[in-house]
C-alpha cells in the first residue's frame, strides 16, 4: 500500500531554499530577507536536520551563530519556495520513497526551470542516500495538497483543476493521477476560499490543514466588510459537510484572520495563520506583529501539547507572496 504521511509523522529532515542575489529577494536588501529564513532553519534545527539549498555556503553559513544539525549545499535556484518544487514523500509499505513531480512556476507565472531541477541535483549529490526517486510528468505542488495519512487528500479546485497547471483536469481527472502517483484514496476539494496577494491560485496550505486525521483547522474571517469574508464563510461551509472515512463529521478549528497588511504599492499580503509546518518536536507558525498573534499561539498550544510552539515573524516573507510553510519541505523517514 503507497500513501503521502501525514505531516506530523515522524520526519527525517526538512528542506530549504535560501535568498540569493539573482532573485526578487535581493530588491529589498538581502541581509534582511535572509532573516526569517535563518530563524526557521534555527527552530528546526534545535531538534532535527535540516538540509539548505543556496548559491554560496560560506557567505549563508557565516550568518548562524549554530551550525549544529545544518547542512548548506550549493544549487542553483529561481526563488525560494521549496515547500512547492521540492521532494514530496511517498511510504510504500515501510519504504520511504521521493517524488519529483513537475514545477512550471505556479502555471508559468515566474521562471521555474532551475526550481524544477532541484530535486534531481540534489538526489545525485547523494543526499538522499539510497532512497529512490521517481521524476514524473505532471504538475503538482506540495502546497497544494494537504493529507491526513490514511489515503485521504484535501485540496482546492481552483489550484488543481487550473487550466495553467496540466491543461485543466477535471476533479475526476485529477483523482485518478493522485490515485496512481499518491495512493489516494479520495479527495477532499474546497471550491471556496482565497487569499488576496497570493500567486498560488489558492493553495490549501494558506487556507486549511490537517492537525489530526480526524480533525482540520482553518482560516475564519468574522468581519462582513472584509473582501475574504464570503468566500471563506462558504470554504467553512464546505468543511461543516465534510466526512471522515468513519462518516464522522470533523472536527473544525478556526484560526483567525490576521488584519489586513498591504505593501508600498497598496497592495494586501497574503497573511495567515495556517501556513505553519509541524516537526518532530515543535510547531513553527508565522507571526505577523499582529494582536491576533497570540490567539494563534494559544490555540496551537491546545493543538499539540506536546510540542514547543515557536512563532516565526513573516511579515517580510509575505513581501513575496508566501509564508512560513511555503518555504519548507519535510522529508518523512
Amino acid at each position: 500500500m503507497k500513501r503521502i504521511p501525514a505531516e506530523w509523522e515522524k520526519q527525517r529532515y526538512v528542506l530549504m531554499s535560501f535568498p540569493h542575489e539573482e532573485t526578487d529577494w535581493a530588491e529589498d536588501g538581502l541581509t534582511e530577507a535572509l532573516t526569517p529564513f535563518i530563524r526557521i532553519a534555527q527552530a528546526i534545527a534545535y531538534s532535527q536536520p535540516v538540509y539548505i539549498i543556496c548559491q554560496d555556503k560560506e557567505a549563508i553559513s557565516s550568518h548562524f551563530c549554530s551550525r549544529n544539525n545544518i547542512s548548506f549545499i550549493e544549487i542553483p535556484t529561481d526563488d525560494t519556495w521549496i515547500r512547492d518544487y521540492g521532494y514530496i514523500s511517498l511510504k510504500v509499505g515501510d519504504e520511504t520513497r521521493l517524488l519529483d513531480f513537475t514545477f512550471d512556476g505556479w502555471g508559468g507565472k515566474f521562471e521555474a526551470s532551475l526550481d524544477n531541477s532541484v530535486n534531481s541535483v540534489l538526489h545525485k549529490k547523494g543526499y538522499m542516500g539510497i532512497t529512490p526517486l521517481e521524476k514524473i510528468d505532471f504538475v503538482l505542488e506540495g502546497g497544494s495538497i494537504e493529507s491526513d495519512g490514511e489515503g485521504t487528500v484535501l485540496s482546492t479546485s481552483q489550484c488543481l483543476c487550473n487550466p495553467n497547471r496540466n491543461g485543466g483536469l477535471s476533479k475526476a481527472e485529477v483523482e485518478i493521477k493522485l490515485e496512481t502517483y499518491l495512493g489516494t484514496k479520495r479527495v477532499l476539494w474546497l471550491d471556496d476560499g482565497y487569499l488576496a496577494g497570493d500567486d498560488t491560485d489558492s493553495h490549501i496550505d494558506t487556507l486549511a490543514r490537517f492537525v489530526n486525521p480526524e480533525t482540520i483547522t482553518y482560516v475564519k474571517c468574522d468581519n462582513k466588510e472584509d473582501e475574504h469574508y464570503e468566500a471563506l464563510k462558504q470554504m467553512e461551509m464546505q468543511l461543516e459537510a465534510f466526512r471522515t472515512l468513519e462518516g464522522k463529521p470533523y472536527t473544525l478549528i478556526p484560526l483567525p484572520m490576521a488584519d489586513a497588511i498591504y505593501n508600498q504599492a497598496g497592495e494586501r499580503l497574503p497573511a495567515t495563520y495556517a501556513n505553519f509546518l509541524i516537526c518532530n518536536d515543535a510547531l513553527l507558525y508565522p507571526a505577523y506583529s499582529d494582536k491576533k498573534d497570540k490567539i494563534a499561539h494559544k490555540i496551537f498550544e491546545s493543538l499539540f501539547p506536546e510540542k514547543e510552539i515557536i512563532p516565526i515573524n513573516c511579515l517580510k516573507l509575505i513581501e513575496q507572496g508566501g509564508s512560513l510553510h511555503c518555504s519548507t519541505m519535510q522529508v518523512a523517514y
